[in-house]
């Protein structure tokens, strides 16, 4: 088991914001926890069993300083770039490259095409 350093923990705002609600003891149990509780287990169980690896190519630069921010936040470089990952997969965090905000992603053709009668 990975060992985390929960004091030096960076939480982001959403996480900041329930953290301060719940040791100001605003948080409120939904009516139906119970319920809740079994589906959102089932949830976590069935996210960390379907994990996958991948492979990718990055470079030496780009992941020493993965490998140093990580070693900041007291995490597993895998653990930052798969949160990173989820947090992109689950619109929290948002990066546009080569596109323009709302309209899809260029695509290139490789070769030339053929015009006709040419």
């Amino acid at each position: 088991m990975n060992n985390i350093d929960f004091d030096n923990l960076q939480l982001d705002k959403e996480e900041r914001e329930i953290e301060e609600a719940f040791e100001k003891g605003s948080v409120e149990r939904v009516l139906n926890y119970e319920e809740e509780k079994v589906k959102l287990e089932a949830a976590a169980r069935a996210t960390l069993e379907k994990t996958k690896n991948i492979n990718i190519r990055i470079s030496q630069g780009d992941l020493y300083n993965i490998k140093t921010k990580a070693a900041e936040q007291g995490v597993p470089y895998q653990t930052l770039i798969s949160s990173l990952i989820h947090q992109f997969s689950n619109n929290r965090i948002n990066y546009n490259i080569l596109r323009e905000p709302g309209k899809p992603y260029r695509t290139f053709n490789s070769k030339p095409t053929k015009k006709s009668g040419a």
